[in-house]
This record gives C-alpha cells, sequence and structure tokens, in this order.
C-alpha cells in the first residue's frame, strides 16, 4: 500500500540539489515549512494570511512588499506555497546563493505589473511599502528625490524605465541595494534542529560526487 504523501511533496534530495541547501538545511527547513503551513490552515501549504501573518505580523491589505514576497515565491500562481516553491524561493536569500539569481528576484519584486521594466510609479510604490515596513516617515519631497536620483543613475538610456540590464548595471555599483537579498541565518539553520546534523553528512556529499 502506497504512503499518501503531502500536497506539493518533492524529494529533498532533488531539492538541496538544484538549490543552495545541503540535505541537513532542508530537512530544517521542513520543520520550519510544516510550522508556517498549519498556523491558520493545516493543510500542508502556506496560505497567504499564513504567509504574511508568520514574517511580518500583517494582514494581505497592508503591506505591499510582503505580498510582493508572496507573488513571488508562489511559483505556480496558484495561491499557495508549496514546500519546493519554499526552499527553491528562500533559496535565493542563502549567503551561497548567486548574484545573478539575487539580481533577477529584486528585479522582479520591483516590476509590479510583470512588464519587464521598473515604471517610475512602481518604485515609488516599493519605496512606501520599504518605509512602512520600517516603520520610518519622510516628507514626500524627499521620496520624489530618491526616486529621480535612482533612475538617474540607473536609466543609462533615458526612456523613462528600467530595464534588467540597467538594473544589473545599477546593482553592481551600488551592491547595497540587494544586501537584504542575503540572510546569514539561513547558512546556520541546522543549528536550530541539531538532530538532523548527525547522519546526513555522507548524504550531502553524495551531491558533488
Amino acid at each position: 500500500m502506497k504512503c499518501r504523501r503531502p500536497p506539493g511533496f518533492e524529494d529533498h534530495d532533488l531539492l538541496a540539489s538544484e538549490t543552495s541547501f545541503s540535505i541537513n538545511e532542508v530537512d530544517a527547513l521542513k520543520i520550519l515549512y510544516e510550522k508556517l503551513s498549519s498556523s491558520i490552515i493545516d493543510d500542508g501549504l502556506i496560505h497567504k494570511e499564513e504567509f504574511l501573518l508568520a514574517l511580518f505580523n500583517c494582514s494581505p491589505k497592508q503591506n505591499l512588499f510582503a505580498q510582493r514576497l508572496f507573488d513571488l515565491f508562489d511559483l505556480k500562481r496558484n495561491g499557495v506555497i508549496e514546500f519546493g516553491e519554499f526552499v527553491r524561493s528562500l533559496s535565493l536569500f542563502h549567503p551561497r546563493a548567486p548574484q545573478a539569481d539575487k539580481i533577477e528576484f529584486a528585479f522582479k519584486l520591483y516590476d509590479l505589473n510583470h512588464t519587464g521594466y521598473i515604471e517610475r510609479e512602481e518604485l515609488k510604490e516599493m519605496v512606501f511599502a520599504i518605509l512602512k515596513e520600517s516603520e520610518l516617515t519622510l516628507p514626500d519631497d524627499a521620496i520624489e528625490a530618491i526616486i529621480d536620483k535612482t533612475f538617474l543613475e540607473a536609466d543609462t538610456n533615458r526612456d523613462g524605465r528600467i530595464d534588467p540590464e540597467e538594473w544589473k548595471e545599477l546593482v553592481v555599483r551600488c551592491p547595497s541595494l540587494i544586501k537584504n537579498m542575503t540572510l546569514p541565518c539561513l547558512k546556520e539553520i541546522t543549528q536550530m534542529f541539531p538532530s538532523f546534523v548527525m547522519t546526513t553528512e555522507a548524504r550531502d556529499s553524495e551531491l558533488v560526487s
């Protein structure tokens, strides 16, 4: 008799081979995922309310930045985050993740209308959202100055929008733009769950043999 697998099940070895996480770390993330996915609706999937409440302590309508993160984690666009999506998306924040992947994710975060460009109004909306999340307040003219400066530096072809290549060049000049795309704690996630560390060392080494 076949064992029933949870929704969105993916093999941990496969996830480790396709992300910046080791098998130990994927195992640890599974525990975190199970806690998040049962916090409101116990169905083995992370719903938007659970994601926003756990990570930002807000409701779906309160924070554009939080909503954008959920949308980008929800790779299948079906309104929930499965375990594989959770691991693959979170992997982009790992210290070992390629910088190019971090740059691409950050670009998508600002591209609210999915046009392949960052428009002025999109950047303005995200600046407001980030300030709100940080509980900071700036006068309108200061925010406009930030937008003006960003476009002056980034929009090198002066077409009034920032394309992926311009964004990449801006980040190379100003790496602090993606500083929040790296979460050092992900490198130490197995320390929170030491029971995993004892038996999987050989399994991890098999990935690179």
